[in-house]
């Protein structure tokens, strides 16, 4: 944890990032740091997670670094109390997933403690974080960011467990946003789109993926996503590998979204 003093300085935008030790959440962790976000992070990696810790921290932000399982109610109320330190949060994001099980099995084949495992990662465990961290979101009128993924709306064989998990998702996060705007907070699912990560990896094992492009294509449509008022995007489904956010922020009237 950062020592430097927020007595006398002037508030900064914090987010929480989840899964932010590599990949996705690595690259939009390392976006947020160099444009003026504190943060808290999380991974079940501890050394990995000090290591991108101490990168980010080189852009002169206060980052939180808090190891552990997103499923595990005391980690989860650990990341809230580090949000809390900080003094509120304009953003969460809620990037930790599992795909269940690699090789991907048929969805008649995944075994009932895979099924639970996929649904307790990337839905139960989000929404238990987000109602934990209510208090501080509505201080600040934040965004909740949930990513998805084409798998929640595509049938894609071998990717049922997972995709189930996000489509749940995807759809919890509309609610949320329906039921939370009377609180000033608002919610939007993202499509990152196919990106070369170890999560992508462990879905074709024994196969390259370096057709598959960096997470940092997706920075032009965060950079749009960070400028713009919570309630006017709430609700809405992005997709985060598009052009047009490269014109977005030049005032691009109506952003793609998929509902």
């Amino acid at each position: 944890m950062t020592t430097r003093s927020t007595a006398t300085r002037t508030p900064r935008r914090a987010a929480l990032v989840t899964g932010a030790s590599r990949g996705l959440g690595r690259t939009l962790s390392g976006f947020l740091a160099a444009s003026g976000f504190d943060l808290v992070i999380d991974a079940r990696g501890a050394d990995d997670l000090a290591a991108a810790a101490s990168a980010l921290r080189a852009h002169g932000t206060a980052v939180i670094a808090v190891p552990g399982d997103v499923t595990d109610a005391t980690h989860r109320e650990r990341l809230v109390a580090a949000a809390s330190d900080l003094g509120g949060l304009d953003l969460l994001v809620n990037n930790a997933s599992t795909l269940g099980a690699s090789p991907l099995p048929h969805l008649v084949d995944a075994s009932p403690d895979t099924l639970r495992r996929t649904l307790e990662v990337n839905l139960i465990a989000p929404l238990s974080l987000v109602r934990a961290a209510v208090p501080l979101l509505e201080r600040r009128g934040a965004l909740i960011v949930s990513v998805s993924s084409d798998a929640a709306l595509g049938a894609y064989e071998g990717w049922g467990a997972y995709g189930a998990s996000k489509a749940a998702l995807d759809l919890a996060t509309r609610t949320l946003a329906a039921e939370l705007a009377p609180r000033g907070i608002g919610a939007v699912a993202v499509d990152p789109g196919d990106m070369r990560t170890a999560l992508h990896q462990l879905a074709f094992p024994g196969e390259r993926i370096d057709d598959r492009p960096d997470p940092d294509v997706t920075l032009p449509f965060w950079a749009w996503l960070t400028t713009q008022d919570p309630a006017a995007v709430s609700g809405q489904r992005f997709l985060a590998q598009d052009d047009v956010w490269t014109t977005a922020r030049s005032g691009l009237a109506h952003a793609p979204v998929v509902l």
